[in-house]
């Protein structure tokens, strides 16, 4: 509870999304960050703490060089895959709140769509290597393959449906399309969504996260240095990060649909002071449909094994109980390791998130999902 409020989000920025940018991944993070600099109406050399993404070729020295940074007082980095992003405001706060630094930019930058093949790139990846004894074996190489099994898993004991994991598909193309920076703009429906081919049992392509080149950042400010910036601060309520039990191998789990992010919600949600029922929007990690649904039960938005009826209810949607991804998410607007869901959360606390706007939003919340189920979640509100 003592560290509740006493960071914000200052400032954020995104570039244009795409399958080919013909930029560099630097190129794209420094495009990203100045942009959230200059939303935050700082200047580069106000940065005084860079967190940049584990998984790039980037790192904080590149910012200095190019911005010009006379006194960088602090840079680390969070190696948690798709759940760095959040987990690195975690970090953030913890360097500000012990006096190391008053604004910290946190980038993110990928050419994941020109780059080459998703399962080449994740064979690369260090933490990966770790599936190698029970995982691999068996052919299970890319993500798509990895995450199978824990959604046949909720199927087979649940009666979860690839219908249902569709309806979190078919809402996230909705909002993508109100966006204006997303890469998939053409409506799906449901007999889309079942049309769409088989990649890894039970997940269809349209269950996939996209390949994007791009990027993103934002600016974590201690909260009374916020007071004269440009934008209305949006307070961190609370932030956790959770690992999943049997962290190295998804199969050999005791409970293969109970994700590190079940450890982490108890706790943002008792920093916070708030119940999963007074969140107003959420942006939810959806490197695949079945991720979200098992996030949505993990954080507490409806018990374990309710997630597919709750989808499918219409809850998710905009202008329902609870619109999740109203930016159109790694499934459709692209995929930025969830930094874009961050921003997004900003957006639509601060009231400017145009055509996908909740209706006076002012308590939402942002999880990250990575590796093999690491969590991470923070809940912000407006200042």
């Amino acid at each position: 509870m003592a560290l509740k409020e006493r960071v914000a989000i200052s400032g954020v920025g995104e570039t244009a999304y795409s399958r080919n940018s013909g930029k560099s991944v630097l190129a794209l993070q420094l495009e990203a960050s100045l942009k959230a600099i200059e939303d935050a109406g700082l200047s580069p050399r106000d940065i005084d703490g860079i967190i940049p993404y584990s998984n790039s070729v980037v790192v904080a020295e590149d910012f200095v060089t190019n911005f010009g940074i006379e006194d960088l007082r602090f840079s680390a980095t969070t190696p948690l895959g798709g759940a760095s992003c959040v987990a690195g405001i975690q970090a953030a706060l913890l360097a500000i709140n012990a006096g190391l630094c008053n604004h910290v930019l946190l980038p993110i930058g990928r050419n994941g769509s020109s780059s080459g093949r998703i399962g080449t790139r994740v064979q690369q990846m260090p933490q990966f290597k770790v599936v190698g004894e029970f995982e691999m074996p068996t052919g299970a190489i890319a993500p798509a393959q990895l995450y199978a099994a824990m959604a046949r898993r909720h199927m087979e004991l649940y009666g979860t449906t690839s219908h249902q994991l569709g309806e979190i598909a078919v809402s996230t193309r909705h909002n993508a399309i109100l966006n204006g920076n997303a890469m998939m703009t053409k409506p799906i429906t449901i007999e889309d969504h079942q049309n769409s081919r088989m990649i890894s049992d039970p997940l269809r392509l349209l269950d996939c996260s996209l390949e994007s080149d791009g990027g993103a950042a934002i600016v974590v400010s201690a909260a009374e240095r916020t007071k004269d910036l440009r934008q209305i601060p949006i307070l961190v309520m609370g932030v956790a990060e959770g690992h999943p039990d049997s962290p190295s191998s998804i199969t050999q789990r005791p409970d293969m649909t109970r994700l590190g992010i079940a450890k982490a919600s108890p706790k943002v949600f008792a920093m916070a002071g708030v119940a999963p029922r007074e969140i107003q929007v959420a942006e939810i990690y959806d490197c695949f449909t079945y991720v979200v649904l098992c996030q949505l039960e993990d954080i507490g938005f409806c018990k374990k094994g309710e997630g597919g009826p709750f989808v499918e209810s219409g809850a998710i949607r905009l202008g329902g109980k609870l619109p999740i991804n109203t930016h159109g998410g790694l499934l459709s607007q692209a995929h930025m390791v969830g930094m874009n869901h961050v921003v997004e959360l900003v957006r639509q606390l601060r009231g400017s998130a145009g055509k996908a706007q909740v209706s006076g939003a002012e308590l939402g919340l942002v999880s990250g999902y990575g590796d093999m189920g690491d969590g991470s979640i923070a809940i912000m509100r407006r200042g």
